[in-house]
């Protein structure tokens, strides 16, 4: 298991950044994709047509965000989004644990070339 662990400045205000991560129709405008979010804790979501799926662990508004992405494996794939103030906007902590090793190059690819590169753009 491998653990991810990357900050990423976004031209937004944090309170925008955790619309943008927790907001059904704002997630559809930036991913191109339909997408299933409730900020109620135990909720499942689905992001980019299912292609990642899990549980909404926590929520703080406007600061964090707590997930539990599905793999198939006995411990859980935890993922922690913190948006911190920054003088050009937002700084977001992403901090993905126990990834499969076998899934790890994917994954990694997965949150440069699409998650943040279609977020970024959303803002630009």
């Amino acid at each position: 298991m491998k653990d991810y662990k990357k900050y990423h400045i976004l031209p937004a205000e944090p309170e925008e950044v955790y619309v943008a991560l927790t907001n059904p129709a704002t997630i559809q405008l930036w991913t191109g994709e339909p997408a299933i979010m409730s900020t109620e804790p135990g909720s499942e979501f689905a992001l980019w047509d299912e292609s990642i799926v899990g549980k909404n662990l926590e929520f703080e508004e406007g600061k964090k965000i707590v997930q539990q992405w599905y793999f198939e494996q006995e411990e859980p794939s935890i993922v922690t989004l913190k948006m911190h103030p920054h003088k050009q906007g937002t700084s977001l902590e992403i901090r993905h644990t126990n990834i499969p090793d076998e899934e790890y190059d994917e994954i990694v690819e997965g949150w440069e070339d699409m998650y943040l590169r279609s977020l970024t753009e959303f803002y630009i």
